[in-house]
């Protein structure tokens, strides 16, 4: 059962990982300015770094709540200022919009689950423990 808590990281981890790379490429600067983030030139690469790092540390279990930590750093205002469904006029987009914001709260409950329990076995944290 302990190779669960394992797979669970990386399946969790990938989309951080993943992101995080694109977001260093500046690649979505204009669709967050677009969303009204402010300094969007600044901010974007930043949310990458903080996607890429906390997202790697999750991945290798390696200083697992610290990572975790800076994944819910970059979920709160990206799901606040990107997935705004609130403000949606038209139905599709604003049920879209919730789909995305819905999934940046798990993804945040996730993250928060690991700011308390760590990385578990099978994990830098936890070698020859």
């Amino acid at each position: 059962m302990k190779i669960f808590a394992l797979l669970g990281r990386i399946f969790f981890a990938l989309i951080f990982v993943l992101s995080g790379f694109h977001h260093l490429t500046g690649d979505g600067v204009a669709y967050a300015a677009a969303a009204g983030v402010p300094s969007p030139a600044f901010l974007v690469p930043f949310a990458g770094l903080l996607s890429l790092v906390g997202g790697l540390s999750v991945l290798l279990g390696y200083k697992t709540k610290w990572g975790a930590w800076l994944l819910v750093i970059f979920l709160v205002p990206v799901s606040y200022y990107l997935h705004p469904f609130w403000t949606e006029k038209d139905p599709g987009a604003a049920q879209m919009q919730m789909a995305m914001f819905m999934k940046n709260v798990s993804m945040l409950g996730g993250a928060l689950l690991l700011t308390y329990f760590g990385a578990g076995p099978y994990s830098i944290d936890n070698k020859g423990k």
